[in-house]
């Protein structure tokens, strides 16, 4: 085997690992651009939640003071508008 080869299989070598550091490099850029979404979701998540929150309060404060079972309202299924349409 002679140094012509040789120069080949490195140069083959050296090609292999340069894409394989322009992948791996590619993968970074694509694992932090989802924490960074990850993060926005789970921070609009958590905002959603604490206002959702806050509104089941007030529904339940005004249902309360309007004699509103809501216990007994969460209960009751719910008709779908099929067969609310149905029945009509």
């Amino acid at each position: 085997m002679g140094f012509g080869s040789t120069a080949k299989k490195v140069q083959k070598l050296a090609d292999t690992a340069e894409k394989l550091y322009s992948k791996l490099n590619d993968l970074r850029e694509q694992v932090a651009e989802m924490r960074e979404t990850l993060d926005s979701t789970s921070e609009r998540v958590e905002r959603l939640e604490r206002e959702n929150a806050h509104q089941r309060a007030l529904l339940e404060a005004l249902a309360e003071e309007q004699g509103i079972d809501v216990d007994g309202i969460e209960a009751d299924p719910v008709e779908s508008d099929d067969e609310t349409a149905a029945e009509a």
